[in-house]
């Protein structure tokens, strides 16, 4: 899966020729950080001391920036208030590169969720909205005229803020039906009705619950009420999202459930919705077949839901997931050039480097306890491993007993270990220096002055960490006992 799913989002996402319509309601997102420290004596609720401040696109615009992340260009039409909130939100589209020409000013306040956050916690929301009035008829020929302009896919995100009324998506499913553009939408409320003829739509557990009137959850009877719904509406594809229970694909004739691929630590599920559309979006685009689409957008859903706040999906980020989601030395094994651009975007993230190395001709628990022991000490461990020729200069003719695919294929099966890179050189110091490692990680059988790389890492105040080994543990032992 991993190669096959690698080349498509590489090759097959960024291209300079295809574009989305994105059209929704637009909003901005606010995130107030701060710490509790104590509860107030008016009334038993935690006093926030803020810290910071942060505004982030929310709502159609969300989806428009997980397109460009995963390469696609999007072109975005939806309403905006005349206010301070809205000048915000122009300003963050501006800077995120997204075209502000699509934007339908009105005469009200601009959509904003703002959340009270104290560390990863939402403490509470407020929300600030005015109910909109449907487009002015010069708006609708406006987007009308973008669907002439044949973008190669429509994404509709419905907030149910009353910019997408029931005779504007009308409209605009009938006039990319006849232009055979592709409309999928991402649902609100129960009206299923205004969204007939559309080739796709994503509804979550409690929207598909809306949408079919079912009042308990039975997976069962929704599924079979979904199904009656997508053949009474003329629906092709009904893809419900379910969290961690992943994506069940629904058409009048079958329904078939595709898992999610990572258990991931959940901090926040807002915008998990966007990412999903968007990254569906991506994949008609690319016409893929739906088990890549669903595999993909499960993959992206996990990565989004374990940020804080709304954040876009991109498209090195979705490369990394499917990378460490398979199995193979190839997702491991690095040149030095390839692991210098890893490194660049971890530390994007703030992920501390660690970097160890050695021969590991056999590998044995020493070894093993060695390796987890300095993965304890970084987010991310690079193993330097002697190539053939490095130990046959250190060790003689008659080794290594393994040979160096053989050995890093192995190693990349701990997961104790991030990355493999095999070296010629004697030692790894050029490697470390160009590494530059925040931990440089070796066994206490060495000293500090003995240990190759701990002068140099002092230069970019990195640390030497030297771990306690296993008593009696070594592959020269074993191979003796061999012989």
């Amino acid at each position: 899966m991993s190669d096959h799913l690698i080349n498509l989002v590489k090759h097959q996402f960024f291209t300079s020729k295809k574009w989305c319509l994105v059209i929704g309601d637009l909003m901005l997102d606010q995130y107030i950080f701060g710490d509790v420290e104590r509860i107030s004596p008016e009334a038993p609720v935690p006093v926030i001391k803020k810290n910071k401040l942060l505004n982030r696109i929310g709502g159609a615009g969300n989806v428009a920036l997980n397109l460009l992340g995963l390469g696609i260009k999007p072109i975005l039409v939806g309403n905006i208030g005349n206010d301070n909130n809205g000048k915000i939100l122009s300003s963050l589209l501006k800077e995120h590169n997204l075209s502000t020409k699509g934007l339908i000013k009105e005469n009200r306040a601009t959509t904003t969720k703002t959340r009270i956050m104290a560390g990863h916690h939402q403490i509470a929301r407020i929300d600030e909205e005015q109910i909109s009035v449907s487009p002015s008829e010069i708006s609708i020929k406006k987007i009308i005229k973008h669907i002439n302009s044949d973008p190669s896919c429509i994404v509709i995100s419905d907030y149910n803020k009353g910019f997408l009324s029931t005779s504007l998506l009308k409209k605009i499913i009938q006039q990319a039906n006849r232009k055979k553009i592709p409309v999928i939408i991402d649902p609100k409320g129960k009206d299923i009705d205004k969204y007939e003829g559309a080739t796709l739509i994503t509804p979550n557990r409690k929207e598909a619950m809306e949408l079919t009137g079912l009042t308990n959850f039975n997976e069962d009877l929704l599924g079979t009420a979904l199904k009656k719904l997508s053949k009474k509406y003329k629906i092709n594809s009904i893809v419900l999202t379910q969290g961690e229970d992943g994506i069940s694909h629904i058409t009048p004739r079958k329904i078939a459930t595709y898992p999610a691929i990572t258990s991931k630590q959940v901090y926040d599920v807002s915008g998990a919705g966007d990412t999903v559309i968007a990254t569906l979006a991506a994949c008609i685009i690319a016409k893929l077949d739906f088990a890549d689409s669903f595999k993909l957008a499960n993959l992206a859903a996990g990565i989004v839901i374990s940020k804080l706040g709304t954040v876009p999906i991109k498209n090195q980020e979705l490369l990394d997931e499917i990378e460490d989601n398979s199995n193979g030395q190839k997702n491991k094994i690095f040149t030095s050039n390839e692991l210098l651009t890893k490194i660049t975007n971890l530390r994007s993230k703030n992920k501390t480097i660690g970097f160890t190395n050695g021969c590991f001709d056999i590998l044995h628990s020493g070894h093993v306890t060695y390796l987890e022991k300095a993965k304890s000490q970084v987010d991310y461990l690079i193993l330097g491993l002697n190539s053939d020729s490095s130990i046959k200069t250190i060790k003689g003719e008659n080794r290594p007993i393994v040979g160096e695919i053989d050995r890093a294929r192995v190693l990349c099966a701990l997961e104790s270990i991030d990355a493999v890179v095999i070296f010629n050189e004697p030692t790894p110091l050029k490697l470390i220096k160009q590494i530059k490692p925040d931990t440089l990680i070796k066994g206490n059988d060495y000293t500090p002055k003995n240990v190759v790389g701990a002068k140099e890492i002092k230069k970019w105040k990195g640390r030497l960490y030297l771990v306690p080994l296993l008593k009696g543990k070594s592959s020269s032992k074993i191979i003796n006992k061999i012989k």
